[in-house]
């Protein structure tokens, strides 16, 4: 334990995210900017706001050993295409990881989303004698059929991890019941905060009756975010306009046929991958935010869309929030997608009503809401002393 937090101090944060450079830096030539690694940018910031030492270790991209980014500490770990295939695992990333968290020297480590790294951070901080947090980015981490820890050693690792985290915490009761029922663990419930950002007063009135007749879809092209969905759509509605913010693997055939068939659609308009400040000029031009994914946690998109008062049409609803807060639509295929746009399209109170009901549903994961809740459990995990 720290010095600082024998005497009574806050405790220091070390956040064990390999892939957040590109979050943190808001450039995506580092990686993907996924919701995972914002809901990491955000927390850590405003943890160092408050005093708390903060520090990253992520991916090695060649930048400077005594780097700081708004007050967070970040600290290298590995080169992902440094060693030799297979062997690798161990030396260089296994070692250089564990070498970076002992530098970062924190009293709680915290790591998001599953897999093998899971049992790795968990199997230091018991070493070490510190506090492991595990945060659930995907309901799909809840599952023991995850489709991305097919390798043994990952499933193992993660199961792992999991059983010792010293704090797991959901971003919802649904996870939060899933991993009581896959795992026998329990959890707590703290939401996904909500970024800021800069909304002139009334600027959604102001705006409703100018947005463009445009459907926005935002993510990275994978199977289980289903792209296609989206243009089946506009293959239906011509007179919408479609825009996709995203990208994915260019080496996937999947990718290749996905950017292949929305070119050659008049009313899509591909953007590729966007810095997270330029996606919200999506946000402002835009009617509806469409989700086509097969599973989701608490999606970053949905928050940023509500702050802009933007309704969402959507296959997956957590917490069934969209239905009961009437956010937008909800439905389970392609007719009953399109039945939800033309809802909001074709009436603009029904637009209105969901717009306002999102601005107002949006507080809930305020900063101000949502960090003194984790502030809270950050405190009471590291003053707590095992028997």
């Amino acid at each position: 334990m720290n010095e600082c937090l024998k005497t009574g101090g806050k405790p220091s944060i070390c956040f064990v995210a390999p892939q957040n450079f590109a979050a943190l830096m808001d450039d995506p030539k580092f990686g993907n900017i996924g919701g995972a690694e914002i809901q990491q940018s955000i927390i850590g910031g405003e943890l160092a706001k408050r005093g708390y030492r903060v520090s990253f270790v992520i991916l090695d991209h060649g930048q400077d050993n005594k780097m700081e980014i708004d007050g967070m500490r970040i600290i290298k770990a590995y080169d992902q295409n440094a060693g030799i295939r297979v062997l690798r695992f161990l030396h260089p990333r296994l070692t250089n990881l564990w070498r970076a968290m002992r530098r970062a020297n924190s009293d709680i480590y915290y790591q998001r989303t599953s897999g093998s790294l899971t049992g790795i951070v968990s199997a230091f901080c018991r070493w070490h004698q510190r506090k492991f947090i595990f945060a659930v980015a995907s309901d799909r981490n809840c599952m023991t059929d995850h489709p991305y820890r097919q390798l043994r050693h990952e499933r193992v690792l993660y199961r792992y991890g999991l059983r010792r985290a010293d704090l797991i915490i959901a971003q919802t009761v649904t996870q939060q019941r899933l991993l009581r029922e896959n795992f026998g663990i329990d959890s707590t419930v703290i939401p996904n905060c909500a970024p800021d950002h800069e909304r002139c007063p009334g600027e959604t009135n102001a705006v409703a009756s100018a947005r463009e007749r445009r459907l926005l879809w935002i993510g990275e092209f994978t199977p289980i975010k289903r792209l296609e969905l989206f243009l089946d759509i506009a293959e239906q509605l011509h007179d919408l306009q479609f825009d996709v913010v995203g990208d994915g693997n260019s080496e996937s055939e999947y990718v290749q046929h996905l950017r292949s068939r929305a070119k050659s659609m008049p009313n899509v308009h591909l953007h590729g991958a966007v810095s997270h400040a330029g996606v919200h000029q999506f946000y402002q031009r835009s009617k509806a935010l469409i989700s086509t994914s097969r599973a989701e946690g608490f999606p970053n998109v949905f928050l940023e869309a509500w702050g802009y008062g933007l309704p969402i049409v959507s296959t997956c609803d957590p917490d069934n929030v969209i239905a009961q807060h009437d956010l937008g639509m909800v439905a389970e295929d392609i007719p009953g997608l399109i039945a939800g746009i033309r809802v909001l399209f074709d009436s603009q109170q029904n637009w209105q009503k969901a717009s306002q009901s999102a601005l107002q549903y949006r507080d809930n994961h305020s900063i101000e809401s949502v960090i003194p809740r984790l502030e809270n459990a950050f405190l009471s995990l590291a003053e707590r002393t095992e028997l």
